[in-house]
C-alpha cells in the first residue's frame, strides 16, 4: 500500500525511537510505501527536498519530504499562527511537485495542526484513500484553557469549525486514552462512535540496560549523586507544562537530602528555570538543554522515577508521550497533572507510581516522600511490563490496518 503521513513533527529518518518514527517502520518492515511529509522551518534557512541515506535499510519503502515552513514551534504566537495557516497550502503544493504520480491508499495525519483539514479533504477524494486521524492534541480547547484566547471569541470559533471538519473528513480517529475517547464524543456529538476508538501512543520495545554498574557510569559521568533517588523530568518546557509551578515545587525540595531532581529539555520557558537555577543555586537540582535520544535514554536509565508535569487548568485529557520512555527505561512515574487527564488514574490503577494535582506544591512535596519510601525493583519491573501489554507499536500497527 501507498501510505501517505503528514505530522508537524521534525522527522529526518526513521532510524531513530519515536512514537511516529516507531510506527513508521513498522508499516515498512511490513513492506508498505510510505511516503512521509514534514516541515523544516524558515528559521532553519533549507529549501524543501527529499531526504537521501545511502546506507538506510528502508530507501525503497520509504520517501521523506521536508517541506519548507514559517516558524511554527518554539516561537510567538501570531508568527505561529500566521505559519499554521499558510501550512497547507506549502505542504499542498510540495506534495503535488514531488509525488505527483502516487496514489495514496492511507493518509495517516496527527494533531496538532487541524489546518490541514483542506489538504486531507482533496488528496482523499483525488486517490479515494481511506484517512485516520491520531489524535494527539485537542485544539482549540487546549489554547482556551491556557488563556491563550477566549472561548466563542472569534478566532475560538474560526478554529473550533476547522476542528469539527477534521472529525467530519476522518474515516477513524484514534485517542491516546479513554478519556480522549470520552471527551471526544462529549463534545462533539456529531461523531459517529463507531469511528473512534483508543489508539495509544506506542513505540518499539528496546528494553535500556539498567544493570547497577552500568547506572554508576552513568551517575559518575554527568555527576548524579550515588546515593540519592534522581527524580527526572524530559521533555518539553513550555506553557502546558506551567514551569513557574514546577519551580514551586522544587522550591519545596531544596533542602531534602534524599532526592536529587534532573531537568532535561527546551522549549519556551526555558529561561524561567535556568534563572531559577541561577538565582538559588540548588545542590539536589541540575537542568541540562536536550540530548540526542540515545544519550538521553541512557541518562533517564540511570534515574529512578520519571516526572510528568501538566497546568492544572487543562480541561481536555492530555497523555503525554516521554511516558513511554520512563516505562521503557523501567522507571515509575510521579504526575503532577490536571483532573482531566486520566494518566494519573491508570498509574494509580497499575501500582506503576504516583500522581497529585497540579496545583498544590505541599503535596507534591508529600508525593515525593511516598515515592523515595515505596520505589522498588518489583514496580521498576512493573513499569516495564505495562509498556510491553500496552503501548507496543505492532499492536497500533495492526489496529490501524484493520481498516483494510
Amino acid at each position: 500500500m501507498n501510505i501517505l503521513f503528514i505530522t508537524l513533527a521534525n522527522i529526518t529518518d526513521i532510524d531513530s525511537q519515536g512514537i511516529y518514527e516507531d510506527l513508521l517502520r513498522e508499516f515498512v518492515k511490513n513492506r508498505n510505501k510510505v511516503y512521509v511529509v514534514s516541515p523544516i522551518e524558515r528559521r532553519y534557512g533549507i529549501k524543501t527536498h527529499i531526504v537521501n541515506k545511502d546506507d538506510n535499510e528502508f530507501n525503497s519503502y520509504l520517501q521523506l519530504l521536508k517541506v519548507k515552513t514559517g516558524n511554527i514551534q518554539k516561537t510567538n504566537n501570531l508568527e505561529k499562527g500566521i505559519s499554521t495557516i499558510f501550512l497547507k497550502i506549502q505542504l499542498w503544493n510540495a506534495i503535488k511537485s514531488y509525488f505527483k504520480t502516487v496514489k495514496f491508499d492511507l493518509i495517516l495525519y496527527s494533531t496538532p495542526p487541524i489546518t490541514i483539514v483542506n489538504l486531507v479533504k482533496r488528496i482523499k477524494k483525488r486517490d479515494n484513500a481511506r484517512t485516520y486521524l491520531l489524535l494527539k492534541d485537542i485544539f482549540p480547547q487546549n489554547a482556551v484553557d491556557l488563556s491563550l484566547f477566549k472561548v466563542n471569541g472569534f478566532i475560538h470559533k474560526y478554529f473550533r469549525n476547522i476542528e469539527r471538519h477534521l472529525y467530519a473528513i476522518s474515516d477513524r480517529i484514534g485517542c491516546m486514552s479513554p478519556a480522549n475517547v470520552k471527551y471526544l464524543l462529549d463534545h462533539n456529538p456529531s461523531i459517529n462512535t463507531d469511528i473512534v476508538e483508543v489508539c495509544p501512543n506506542a513505540i518499539e520495545l528496546n528494553p535500556l540496560p539498567y544493570d547497577e554498574s552500568y547506572k554508576l557510569s552513568i551517575r559518575n559521568k554527568y555527576r548524579i549523586p550515588l546515593n540519592k533517588t534522581v527524580f527526572v523530568y524530559g521533555g518539553n518546557f513550555g506553557k502546558p507544562q506551567n514551569i513557574p509551578f514546577i519551580i514551586e515545587c522544587l522550591k519545596t525540595q531544596l533542602m531534602n537530602d534524599e532526592a536529587y531532581f534532573l531537568l532535561i529539555g527546551a522549549g519556551t520557558e526555558y529561561k524561567k528555570l535556568e534563572t531559577f537555577i541561577k538565582e538559588n543555586k540548588p545542590r539536589n537540582i541540575k537542568l541540562f538543554p536536550p540530548f540526542d535520544v540515545n544519550e538521553y535514554n541512557k541518562i533517564i536509565s540511570a534515574c529512578d522515577i520519571g516526572m510528568i508535569f501538566l497546568d492544572y487548568r487543562f480541561t481536555i485529557p492530555n497523555f503525554p508521550s516521554r511516558f513511554l520512555g520512563y516505562l521503557q527505561a523501567r522507571l515509575p512515574v510521579l504526575a503532577c497533572t490536571d483532573e482531566a487527564t486520566d494518566i494519573g488514574r491508570i498509574i494509580k490503577d497499575n501500582n506503576i507510581g504516583w500522581w497529585c494535582k497540579s496545583n498544590d506544591s505541599s503535596k507534591f512535596c508529600e508525593v515525593v516522600k511516598l515515592a523515595i519510601n515505596e520505589t522498588n525493583e518489583k514496580m521498576k519491573d512493573k513499569a516495564y511490563n505495562f509498556l510491553k501489554n500496552n503501548y507496543n507499536v505492532n499492536k497500533v500497527y495492526n489496529q490501524i490496518m484493520e481498516m483494510f
